[in-house]
């Protein structure tokens, strides 16, 4: 194992229906992370959440036109976040995002 090194830790919240220019949005975080030469992304797709307009998604009725909430989790070293992180709020400016710290151990 190497030394443990500072990283950040991204958390992209969004649904199903998030999208940018026609593509799903946690699809354009995932090629973006990749096209920046991210370490790694994850994509978690919800079974329920609650947004800020107070609606309730579920996986519960299948035949609800709203989309599920999807998570992207990205970590890297700062630097990293960051130029992600940017060419995010270009594209979706009020789409909820977390960053905190995290210690990579690989």
């Amino acid at each position: 194992m190497e030394e443990p090194q500072e990283a950040e830790r991204l958390v992209v919240y969004a649904t199903e229906d998030d999208e940018v220019d026609g593509e799903a949005l946690w699809s354009w975080v995932v090629r973006q992370a990749k096209e920046t030469g991210v370490a790694g992304a994850t994509v978690w797709r919800g079974v329920a959440g609650l947004g800020r307009g107070g609606r309730t998604r579920s996986d519960r009725f299948p035949d609800a036109e709203a989309g599920l909430p999807i998570v992207v989790e990205v970590i890297d070293r700062p630097a990293a976040i960051r130029s992600l992180l940017d060419r995010l709020w270009t594209v979706s400016p009020g789409v909820l995002v977390t960053v905190e710290p995290v210690t990579w151990l690989a």
